[in-house]
């Protein structure tokens, strides 16, 4: 495995007294695209906000263990939310531009950390969208609103988003479920060019495309890590039963 800036610790998550996660350990292999998959429900999404604190958002919820990226757990009361949120970008199910023009989309995160100047701030937006392969397509119209680009257009806007602010960590949830199969495409695309740079978790319910983009699986089952491990193995010579049979589609 390479070098892990993302080890997991115990984590356990409950929501109203319910389990979600149970005491999973893992290390992230740095600059590969790490796979989470599983039936719905076994708490994928609940790993991957984890990862970056968004869990916290969710009422009555209950976590222990640690996340340490970098050196520090993020899970430490006096770690810096905002700061972790700007190393550990996300991009959600559903595209979610800001209810604002295309150029405002992609400086917001910058903007919020400090950066003023109109050159600096062009620069971020035009290297962000071609990053993305949407600068083309858009630099004739960047002062109008996101909401008129096609939903696919929409999410590699949320994705050059992300990218603004320079992030270690890219965490992507079912990042293609809203998308037609040519967007699919694109993005799916778009992720292996970045593994280079960027440390990449995505949760998918598509064992299809974790095969095609997973350097390393990781498979939970009713909130349990079951087994993890670089993606042939885990898709070619599983070791755990359960995992052979979700793998096999016997559960689903």
């Amino acid at each position: 495995m390479n070098e892990s800036r993302i080890r997991i610790r115990n984590l356990s998550v409950l929501y109203e007294g319910q389990t979600a996660l149970k005491d999973v350990s893992l290390a992230i292999p740095d600059r590969q695209i790490t796979a989470i998959i599983g039936p719905s429900g076994c708490g994928k999404t609940t790993l991957l906000r984890s990862i970056n604190r968004l869990v916290d958002l969710t009422d009555d919820v209950k976590v222990s263990g640690e996340v340490w990226v970098d050196g520090q757990n993020i899970l430490d009361t006096r770690a810096d939310v905002i700061s972790v949120r700007k190393q550990i970008g996300l991009i959600s199910q559903k595209p979610s531009p800001l209810p604002m023009s295309i150029y405002d989309n992609v400086a917001y995160g910058p903007r919020i950390h400090g950066v003023r100047d109109r050159k600096a701030l062009n620069k971020i937006v035009q290297d962000s969208l071609q990053t993305v392969s949407l600068w083309s397509e858009v630099k004739d119209r960047l002062h109008a609103s996101a909401s008129k680009l096609s939903v696919g257009q929409q999410q590699r806007l949320c994705l050059a988003r992300s990218l603004a602010v320079k992030p270690d960590v890219l965490l992507c949830d079912e990042p293609t479920s809203a998308l037609d199969p040519a967007s699919s495409q694109n993005i799916e695309k778009k992720l292996i060019e970045l593994k280079d740079s960027y440390t990449i978790i995505i949760v998918t319910h598509i064992l299809r495309q974790a095969r095609r983009l997973a350097d390393y699986v990781v498979f939970l089952y009713l909130g349990q890590l079951v087994e993890h491990g670089p993606a042939k193995a885990i898709f070619e010579s599983p070791q755990e039963a359960r995992t052979k049979a979700y793998i096999s589609g016997e559960i689903s």
